[in-house]
């Protein structure tokens, strides 16, 4: 069985792969398929309670930094609730 540390290290690479994908262009097929495999490590590492959402977050969040930039803004709280 592979630790949480691996398997977070596994899924920041499909999340990249993923990102750079659909940046290049990929092909719709080829995107759902690299969705589906990265939501499935995703449902895993919650059902197994090896990760938080939060956690989760926070690599897809760093993983679209790292490959489209930064945001170009924070939404905080309270435009949430307006």
């Amino acid at each position: 069985m592979r630790s949480k540390t691996e398997r977070m290290a596994r899924l920041r690479g499909m999340l990249h792969d993923l990102l750079i994908a659909r940046e290049s262009g990929e092909s719709a097929p080829r995107l759902a398929r690299a969705q589906a495999h990265v939501d499935g490590a995703m449902r895993v590492l919650l059902d197994s309670g090896q990760a938080t959402l939060r956690e989760l977050l926070e690599i897809v969040a760093a993983e679209r930094a790292r490959v489209s930039g930064p945001a170009t803004a924070e939404i905080g709280a309270a435009s949430l609730s307006a």
